[in-house]
Parts: C-alpha cells; structure tokens; sequence
C-alpha cells in the first residue's frame, strides 16, 4: 500500500515537471522575442534563466520517471546525484550571468525600452510560479526528495527574478530608475550561490553504490 500511494505521488510530481518544462519553453520563447525587440537585457537575462530552468525541470523528471518504471534502487540514486549536479550547476550559471548583466548595465547605463509582451510574460509567471512552487514543495517533502525541494528553490529564484524585472522596468519606465533593475537582480546572486552550494553538498553525498 505504501508503495503504492507513493508511485502515485511519484507520477502526480513528474506530470508537475512536464508543466513546469512546457511553461518555461512558453516563457523562453515570449522573453527572449519581447527583449530583443525592445532592447532589454534584462528581458533577455530572464529568457536564458528559463533556458536553465527547462533543463533543470527536464532532469528531474528524468529521475522521477525512472523510479516509476521501476529501476534498480542504486539507479535512482545515481539519477538524484546527477539531478542535484544539474540544479546546482543551474544556480551557478544563473549567479554567473546575473552579475555579469547586472554589472555590464551598470557601467553602461543602459535603459530598456518598454516592452508590454515583456510585461504581460512577466505578470504570467508571477501567477504561474508560486503554484509551481507550491507543488514542487508539496511532493518534494511527501516522497521526501531532496532534489524536488531544490527544484522548487530553483523556481523561486525564478520568481524572485521575475518581481526584480518587472519592478526595474516599471521603475525606468515610471520613475527614470535605470540603475533600480541591475541592483535588484544582484540581490538574488548570494541566495541563488547558498541554494547551488546545498544541492552540491547533498549530490556529493548520495551514494549510488549497490
């Protein structure tokens, strides 16, 4: 019976992952148009974060997938080892081009033109992520996966980035801010590095030995 109610929270978690990876591509394709359009690196910045967040979510459910069809009990753990990695190396990459954007709009000074594609992607997610997140958490902590909760850590990142964009170019476009976007995107940098640091630690530990 046990193993039961938890093959069916392992699947309700891996259909979760295929929303998660069809909204990311939604959101890549929408950002990356409307920052390129209109010139915001920030826009833009946000659009390569979904990027990673696809290939986060895509791994996951990699690993999900394979303790439901049932594989050996040293492959999952080798799968969740190997998930970990991928998240922590999420964290690492996203920390990577937020400073690097952030710093290179600062010295710039560069201004993005308003963008309302831009603007409606990024009031979307602001509904669509906290619900992902809730469920990552949900069944992250019911089938006690450590890398689930790490994914949804991940997603919040995303959401916290989300806020920081839309809250740059509302304050440029309302309050001639240039510099309110870089400066809120590099406050995400030391969590997102905390966060990549503790998948790290808990991939290193998993032993994928018989």
């Amino acid at each position: 019976m046990k193993n039961q109610h938890r093959k069916k929270d392992l699947k309700i978690a891996r259909k979760i992952q295929v929303y998660n990876i069809i909204y990311d591509i939604i959101e890549v394709v929408v950002s990356l148009i409307a920052g390129f359009t209109s010139g915001s690196a920030a826009l833009i910045g946000w659009g390569l974060d979904s990027v990673i967040e696809v290939v986060s979510a895509s791994t996951l459910w990699w690993r999900l997938n394979g303790e439901i069809e049932g594989i050996e009990d040293n492959k999952v753990r080798k799968r969740e080892k190997i998930t970990l990695f991928v998240i922590a190396g999420s964290f690492l990459l996203v920390s990577g081009y937020i400073t690097y954007d952030s710093i290179t709009k600062l010295i710039n000074e560069n201004t993005p033109n308003w963008s309302t594609l831009g603007i409606i992607i990024l009031l979307v997610s602001l509904v669509v992520n906290p619900i992902l997140i809730y469920y990552k958490r949900k069944y992250g902590k019911k089938l006690d996966s450590k890398e689930l909760l790490a994914d949804s850590k991940d997603t919040f990142i995303c959401l916290y980035q989300t806020v920081a964009v839309l809250g740059g170019l509302l304050a440029v476009r309302y309050l001639g801010w240039w510099w309110a976007d870089p400066v809120a995107a590099l406050l995400i940098v030391p969590y997102a590095l905390k966060e990549g640091w503790g998948a790290f630690k808990n991939g290193r530990n998993i032993s994928s030995d018989t």
